[in-house]
């Protein structure tokens, strides 16, 4: 293992910000795999520690294939991290809406472009990735829909679900897109969390991505290898989204990949003064529990489910 520093800023009045990468193996740049790009991503930074230490354990053992490379970069936005802001510091800014980056830019194009051209030759890309709305997830595998797709690779991480992504305007300034328009295979897997950690997840997205680094003849496996799921693949505008009828106290009765009939209670919305029932949220179809929102308040019309039609 060698640990690089991928990109580098001077600070007039800190230690200087740093992107650390980790790099197994040697030769052709088989797969990168990124972490955190935002600052409340603690599943995501933990996620790729976990990975980086057995990689660690596969290389003393001889198991990454010759001729085959792995670059692992935990954590992009350090500064965030350490005052558990999502975003930059300075400005709030994304970073992850800013690629493929601008070297003479403002800050956080300039670390989206010193990031992007250490990892953009890289033939296979995995960001472990968050969503906007505060929640958890069943783990899956996202792809973005720009042509270059490839669903059947997906398949080889052995996550539940495979969800497709129709690219929005926004879309087009984010990794997973940039990594595609330069001819990588790229994948977003959603392990679960964001700020918090879950262990089973983090296991079952390590385990993905090995099963994945495996079966592309990246690394070799020794002994039994847990194959995963046979995964389905879901349509991300066929999600049925469930919004609130009220704002107030939000209290759920179910949790994600649990399965729900038309009108089954999903929660209820109470009054923070008094506590009385404002609203009961019924599931509207048959289904999957897909996505949770996990905010205790809630606004009127705000979105808490994503539910997999059945």
């Amino acid at each position: 293992m060698k640990r690089k520093i991928i990109f580098e800023l001077k600070s007039l009045y800190r230690d200087s910000f740093r992107v650390t990468g980790f790099l197994f193996g040697h030769g052709e740049k088989s797969a990168c795999i990124v972490g955190a790009l935002r600052g409340n991503e603690v599943q995501q930074l933990y996620t790729c520690s976990q990975l980086v230490k057995t990689l660690k354990r596969l290389e003393a053992e001889g198991r990454i294939c010759d001729g085959k490379s792995i670059l692992v970069v935990p954590s992009v936005n350090t500064y965030s991290m350490n005052i558990k802001k999502r975003f930059w510091p300075t400005d709030n800014t994304d970073i992850n809406r800013m690629f493929p980056g601008y070297d003479l830019g403002e800050t956080t194009q300039r670390i989206a472009a010193g990031l992007f051209e250490e990892i953009k030759d890289y033939k296979n890309g995995i960001q472990f990735a968050s969503f906007y709305i505060p929640g958890v997830f069943v783990p899956h595998v996202r792809i973005m829909k720009t042509g270059y797709e490839n669903v059947d690779m997906a398949r080889e991480f052995g996550l539940p679900y495979i969800v497709l992504r129709q690219p929005r305007p926004y879309d087009t300034t984010t990794l997973n897109y940039n990594w595609q328009v330069w001819e990588s295979h790229a994948f977003s897997v959603y392990a679960g969390t964001t700020d918090t950690i879950n262990h089973d997840d983090v296991t079952l997205a390590v385990n993905a991505v090995l099963n994945f680094l495996r079966k592309e003849g990246i690394i070799r496996s020794s002994g039994f290898v847990h194959e995963g799921y046979i995964a389905s693949v879901v349509a991300e505008n066929e999600l049925v989204n469930v919004q609130t009828g009220a704002a107030g106290i939000i209290d759920r009765f179910v949790q994600p990949g649990a399965n729900v009939v038309r009108g089954d209670l999903l929660s209820r919305v109470l009054d923070p003064y008094d506590g009385s029932v404002r609203s009961e949220i019924l599931s509207p179809t048959d289904g999957v529990v897909f996505f949770v929102q996990e905010e205790p308040l809630v606004y009127a019309n705000a979105s808490v489910y994503k539910i997999i039609r059945e």
